[in-house]
C-alpha cells in the first residue's frame, strides 16, 4: 500500500468556496433593490411613512420623495417617523424629510434618495 493522503482543504480552495457561497447568498438576499408602493392618501402631508425598507415622504402636498431606511451613520435601520423628521433609534440621528439632511445626532451625511413616482393615486418608490 502507498502513503495515506489526508483529505485536506487548501487555503485557496477554502477561500474560493467561502467566497462563492457568500456571493450566492448575497445575490439571493440582495439581488433586487427594495421597492415599495402605497396609496398617496396614506402619506401624510408634511410627514412620511416607512414601507419595507423605504421611507416615502410628502413634505408638501403632491410632492413625494423617497429614501432608503439605511442610516448613513452606521447602516442601522431608520424606523421612527416624527412629523417632518425621521429618526434612527440606534444612535439618535434625526433627518429632515424634505431634504434628507441630518438635523441632529452623529450622522453627517444625508439619507440616500430612492427613485419615486406618483401615478393614479399610487406612490411607487425604489426599483420596479
Amino acid at each position: 500500500m502507498g502513503p495515506v493522503r489526508s483529505q485536506s482543504c487548501s487555503r485557496r480552495a477554502f477561500l474560493l468556496g467561502t467566497a462563492t457561497t457568500f456571493a450566492g447568498a448575497f445575490i439571493a438576499a440582495c439581488g433586487k433593490a427594495p421597492s415599495a408602493e402605497v396609496a398617496a392618501t396614506q402619506v401624510p402631508v408634511g410627514s412620511a411613512v416607512i414601507v419595507d425598507k423605504i421611507i416615502i415622504a410628502q413634505p408638501t402636498e403632491g410632492q413625494f420623495i423617497a429614501y432608503s431606511t439605511t442610516c448613513p451613520h452606521q447602516g442601522n435601520p431608520i424606523t421612527q417617523v416624527d412629523g417632518n423628521t425621521v429618526r434612527c433609534p440606534s444612535h439618535g440621528s434625526v433627518f429632515d424629510i424634505a431634504t434628507g439632511q441630518p438635523v441632529s445626532g452623529p450622522a453627517t451625511s444625508a439619507m440616500t434618495t430612492v427613485p419615486v413616482s406618483e401615478n393614479g393615486g399610487t406612490v411607487t418608490a425604489g426599483e420596479a
